[in-house]
């Protein structure tokens, strides 16, 4: 996929209108749901990393400052209730962002948002509600590239997991997309940390993604993957 400040527009909204992308300019290579929205449920397959269809063209690297914001425009919008996060991963020496997998313990999250808790459910603030089952989600969203990083080729990654069918196991939806970026103008002050690989930083069980969103009982929302790396 391809990075710029926003990326933007997505042309099949129409075929699947719960669902949602992260869309991309002509062009580049596409996320398997390019053409039905549909999303990843299966935390241990190689999908869940960047969701890229095998076949395309060789995706432009776009640059970014650190401690700049980058941001997504979301197609149509954030449909379902559930949890918004993003990713960074280094690029290895000797590769390049635009033909790098991604593969390997090198994830590092940058962003988690945390819901409140209204009559018992769970209210994320990618959420605009006009009652309680009613979500009609963001159609932008942003997010800050860590001031402290290294300089060099990134991938980044964002991810929002729809939970109103997660009481049951697979039942979490996953809505992702990759962009590859290089960062200038970085600190290198710290290195980051509790490094993890998709698939292996979530597990169908755990608390954030088998859960019963609309019956919490007043519990603080437990979001899967390592805790967000601060500078």
């Amino acid at each position: 996929m391809k990075a710029i400040t926003t990326l933007a527009v997505f042309t099949g909204l129409a075929q699947a209108a719960p669902h949602y992308t992260f869309p991309k300019l002509a062009g580049t290579s596409d996320t398997a749901n390019f053409q039905s929205n549909g999303p990843v449920t299966d935390v241990t397959s190689d999908a869940i990393r960047c969701y890229e269809r095998v076949a395309g063209g060789a995706p432009d690297i776009t640059k970014f400052n650190a401690g700049s914001r980058i941001t997504w425009e979301v197609a149509p919008s954030i449909y379902h209730p559930g949890v918004l996060s993003a990713y960074m991963g280094k690029v290895p020496s000797g590769q390049t962002a635009a033909t790098w997998d991604g593969k390997g313990a090198v994830w590092f999250k940058v962003f988690q948002d945390m819901p409140s808790v209204n009559g018992g459910q769970y209210i994320w603030p990618s959420d605009v509600m006009t009652d309680m089952n009613d979500h009609q989600g963001k159609s932008e969203v942003s997010f800050t590239i860590p001031q402290c990083i290294e300089n060099g080729d990134y991938l980044f990654r964002i991810e929002h997991v729809a939970l109103h069918s997660a009481g049951s196991q697979n039942g979490a939806q996953f809505y992702i997309s990759c962009a590859q970026i290089t960062v200038s103008g970085g600190s290198g002050s710290k290195a980051p940390s509790n490094l993890v690989s998709f698939p292996g930083a979530y597990k169908s069980t755990d608390p954030g993604l088998l859960i019963n969103i609309y019956n919490n009982g007043g519990k603080a929302y437990q979001p899967a993957g390592p805790p967000v790396f601060t500078c």
